[in-house]
């Protein structure tokens, strides 16, 4: 074997070396190349090669008021894509029937001409896109008359049809308890009943297997859901959506009169706590009005002289006072403290009751009472007020509830005159609703209720939880003094501030409250608006729903609670007192009624039927609603008031305050046996309103 010289080593050593060279050159060449020239090709590639399982949001549950009129519901809306790249989609299926379909596309949504409609497919399949968009917000109605177009009647895989289901939030009613129903947006804080049920309401996301094509749109693979999403719970509120229409136009047309800033209003049911209506309405930079802000829940403010009623409630609890007790308010000014106080009738009121003075709302005779009695020991008149659970949130299941405050002497800004300021409404802060339920604990002999928005939760028919009434304190003071405390609100609309309240069908009890309000952290001294507001109750004799009216800045030269805050209350009492038989006095004879007015008493019954009588006898007719087949009637003295009255399908209609003939022809036909007990109208029923229907089910209607 011939040797390899030392120089042919080298040779052979060099030919691998620029071998391996050549090779490494190339690769980091291609790498190159695929980096830079092809880069986008393939990343692209990449993505359309991509597929995951995205959440397929439920539809959202229903929310409805207690008469089970839809306050809030999801109202399904579709997008319609084509595939026009479709594996089953032949060239000759789809040059057949494209005409039909740009005819039939041109026909439905009546935007652009069948030519139109025809090249945009075409050039959309000669680019051979896999999600051409048809159509943005598709009714449901229109997409199912699409499923059975030409090209789509052959389903996803052979006519390339893609719909996709979104769901939009609705509220039938519009404005009406906007802020209370509220909202349930992504990357905003819930806000109302839609974020303090929006577990319940959301439901459980499905999955769909989806692949992302060019453009960043995800495409899904198959027909149908891999998971179906489970819809969400319905809640069922206790709004009533007559007495919450009357709350905002009442709110609405004192606003207006009185141009005034912001105001609240809320109607609670005494003996549950349940709230029947509640109204905010502001002020915008237009000049109108509209629910932006929830202040009956939120807005925290000084509460002026509806807070005498706790202050006195807790002298008589204490056993310092009696109503008929003297006390000399003076001659309409007095200092406290080095602080002046005066009482807004000129020349004072002198010396009067304790009675009188809550009447008349006497600063001066309220302040004397407390400094009297609390003045060695003013923590116990503070203890006194917490005692009844002023001061404490009440702990509603909507957010935002203003926080409470009452000082104590631990305080650091607390001076001599602070309990003072605090027995008459100052120095003090809380919501309406925290003021309301501490009236309304008065109304129910002391038994202080939470105030709940929602009765029940429910899975279509199911009920999935009920709501009870919740007792926050059993008995905030003795009922003695809850008695003594209901003599003197009544005397407040007898005799005292709000006699332009009094009306000879039924009894209102309430306190008006007229508080100064700073503009400014620099105290009264600046330039100062009022707070006018009343609180009470009704009939006084038997309370059976509290209410309380809140408006902030009045700018019309008139800002007294009375005449500001009282028409409100007066306005939603009488259409609470009218459409509610249960609290009605039993009349001894028809007489005794008619005598009150001038127009015709009517029973609530079918609205056309009415109609023809009222035009027959020439009486005016004014309905809140739009035609409605069964009404309520109030009749008053110039004209009869009509509003709806909601039948729903397999639920109890509540059929008080209407003629045997009517009732008996809606409960058989919902499929009830009826039974008739007197004459007359309808003044009760065995079942109660909204219950579930069953086919032969007995009910006992008594007659009036």
């Amino acid at each position: 074997m011939a040797k390899v010289s030392n120089k042919e080593m080298m040779n052979r050593s060099y030919v691998v070396y620029f071998a391996i060279a050549l090779v490494g050159v190339s690769i980091i060449a291609k790498v190159l190349f695929i980096q830079f020239v092809e880069g986008s090709y393939w990343r692209e590639k990449a993505e359309n090669l991509t597929t995951v399982y995205r959440d397929i949001d439920a539809v959202r549950g229903n929310i409805y008021s207690d008469d089970e009129s839809m306050l809030a519901t999801s109202v399904p809306i579709y997008e319609v894509r084509m595939d026009l790249n479709a594996d089953g989609l032949t060239d000759e299926a789809f040059n057949d029937n494209i005409d039909s379909l740009a005819i039939k596309l041109s026909d439905l949504f009546d935007d652009q001409s069948p030519v139109e409609w025809k090249r945009q497919l075409v050039a959309g399949r000669q680019n051979g896109d896999r999600y051409h968009l048809i159509k943005r917000r598709v009714k449901f109605h229109q997409m199912k008359l699409l499923r059975d177009f030409p090209i789509f009647d052959r389903g996803k895989f052979k006519g390339g049809l893609i719909v996709l289901q979104q769901n939009r939030r609705e509220r039938p009613f519009r404005m009406l308890a906007a802020r209370t129903i509220g909202y349930d947006r992504e990357g905003v804080t819930p806000v109302g009943l839609e974020g303090a049920y929006r577990a319940e309401l959301a439901g459980v996301s499905g999955k769909r297997l989806m692949q992302k094509i060019s453009g960043g749109l995800w495409m899904p693979i198959n027909d149908e859901n891999e998971i179906e999403p489970m819809d969400g719970y319905d809640i069922h509120t206790t709004i009533n959506l007559n007495i919450q229409d009357v709350a905002e136009n009442a709110l609405l047309d004192q606003l207006k009169r009185h141009d005034a800033h912001h105001g609240s209003v809320i109607l609670m049911e005494v003996e549950t706590g349940e709230i029947k209506a509640i109204a905010n309405l502001s002020k915008d930079d237009d000049g109108g009005y509209y629910e932006y802000y929830n202040y009956a829940i939120g807005e925290s403010a000084e509460p002026g002289s509806t807070f005498k009623l706790p202050s006195l409630v807790v002298a008589l609890e204490d056993g310092y006072i009696k109503l008929n007790d003297s006390i000399d308010a003076g001659s309409g000014s007095a200092e406290f403290h080095g602080e002046t106080m005066r009482d807004s009738k000129d020349g004072g009121h002198g010396k009067i009751s304790v009675e009188e003075a809550f009447a008349v709302s006497s600063n001066i005779g309220v302040m004397r009472l407390i400094e009297k009695y609390y003045a060695n020991e003013p923590a116990k008149f503070i203890k006194g007020l917490r005692r009844m659970n002023l001061g404490e949130s009440i702990g509603i299941e909507i957010a935002g509830e203003g926080a409470p405050l009452i000082k104590d002497p631990s305080d650091k800004s607390w001076s001599l005159i602070s309990y003072l300021w605090t027995s008459i409404g100052y120095e003090v802060k809380m919501t309406p609703l925290q003021i309301l339920t501490f009236y309304n604990a008065i109304a129910n002999d002391g038994k202080m209720m939470k105030p709940i928005f929602v009765r029940k939760i429910t899975d279509k028919s199911s009920v999935i939880r009920d709501i009870e009434p919740k007792v926050i304190n059993d008995k905030i003071c003795s009922e003695k003094t809850a008695k003594q405390a209901r003599k003197l609100l009544e005397a407040v609309v007898q005799e005292g501030t709000a006699t332009n309240l009094k009306n000879a069908n039924y009894t209102i009890a309430g306190k008006t409250g007229t508080a100064r309000v700073a503009e400014s952290s620099a105290g009264y001294g600046t330039k100062i608006t009022y707070q006018a507001s009343f609180a009470g109750y009704f009939p006084a004799d038997n309370p059976k729903y509290s209410c309380i009216v809140v408006v902030n800045a009045p700018n019309r030269s008139v800002y007294y609670a009375s005449h500001v805050a009282g028409p409100i209350f007066a306005e939603i009492a009488d259409k609470v007192y009218a459409t509610s038989i249960n609290i009605h006095d039993e009349l001894k004879s028809t007489d005794d009624f008619t005598s009150l007015t001038k127009i015709p008493v009517s029973k609530s019954g079918m609205q056309k039927d009415l109609n023809n009588v009222f035009e027959e006898l020439n009486v005016k007719v004014h309905s809140s609603n739009a035609e409605n087949k069964w009404v309520v009637t109030q009749t008053g003295s110039e004209q009869v008031e009509m509003g709806r009255r909601n039948i729903v399908e397999n639920l109890v209609p509540n059929v008080k305050g209407m003629s045997a003939q009517d009732a008996v022809y809606i409960l058989e036909n919902a499929g009830l046996k009826v039974w008739l007990k007197g004459s007359g109208m309808i003044k009760s029923q065995s079942i109660i309103p909204g219950a579930n229907i069953y086919r032969g089910q007995e009910i006992i209607l008594e007659l009036s």
